[in-house]
């Protein structure tokens, strides 16, 4: 199937399933393309063909407040040698990568500072092919559920130097004007709560044990 063909079949998929993405509690699971709407400004994880003019001039990572752009869309992932098996449900603890759907990029983040509130800058950068550890997050949350479901308010702790995910109400100026800052703080709190939310939810793979944790109170 040629890219083309690949990119409307994505699309059709993602316009079918996200009707039901909030019908019920789904598990987000290795390979599933999502959005991640940060708790309190209620803004997506987005990227777009827009360096940042200082620190790295890597690919800007920003707080989308519509919810409706298919550049906020990332594709669940684990490590470039310890790759997840798709459907598998990502748990609590979890090494994983975010790959930018649309620009193939990888969610990253490194010692710069970011643009607005001189924080730790976190970017988008590499490809499909080219990964380093600055790609790799661990997946957390508060609670005793072992799996990640819609519900789950999580956050994204960066192996490399120990941040968490992080968006507030600092906004942006020209060219991308309204979006939210996203940058890395070294202490978790409200401002580090993720949400999974429109998305294609990869069912969850039949292999042994993939449920058992489904039962769990999250």
């Amino acid at each position: 199937m040629d890219s083309g063909r690949q990119h409307a079949v994505v699309a059709l998929a993602f316009l079918w399933l996200s009707v039901y993405a909030h019908a019920e509690n789904l598990v987000v699971t290795c390979g599933s393309t999502l959005k991640l709407q940060h708790v309190l400004t209620k803004a997506r994880l987005h990227s777009h063909q827009v360096a940042y003019s200082r620190g790295s001039q890597q690919q800007s990572v920003t707080g989308y407040p519509d919810g409706d752009d298919g550049n906020s869309l990332w594709l669940v992932q684990g490590l470039a040698d310890e790759p997840c098996t798709p459907g598998a449900p990502m748990k609590k603890g979890t090494r994983m990568r975010l790959l930018h759907v649309a620009t193939r990029k990888w969610l990253h983040s490194h010692l710069y500072q970011s643009p607005l509130s001189n924080s730790q800058e976190v970017s988008a950068f590499g490809s499909d092919t080219q990964s380093d550890g600055g790609d790799v997050w661990t997946l957390e949350w508060d609670g005793k559920g072992k799996i990640w479901k819609q519900n789950t308010k999580v956050r994204f702790k960066h192996v490399d130097t120990g941040v968490y995910l992080f968006s507030h109400d600092a906004k942006y100026g020209n060219p991308i004007a309204g979006q939210f800052e996203v940058a890395g703080i070294p202490q978790k709190n409200k401002n580090t709560e993720w949400m999974a939310a429109e998305g294609v939810y990869m069912p969850k793979s039949s292999e042994k044990g993939a449920g058992d944790d489904d039962k769990e109170e999250l």
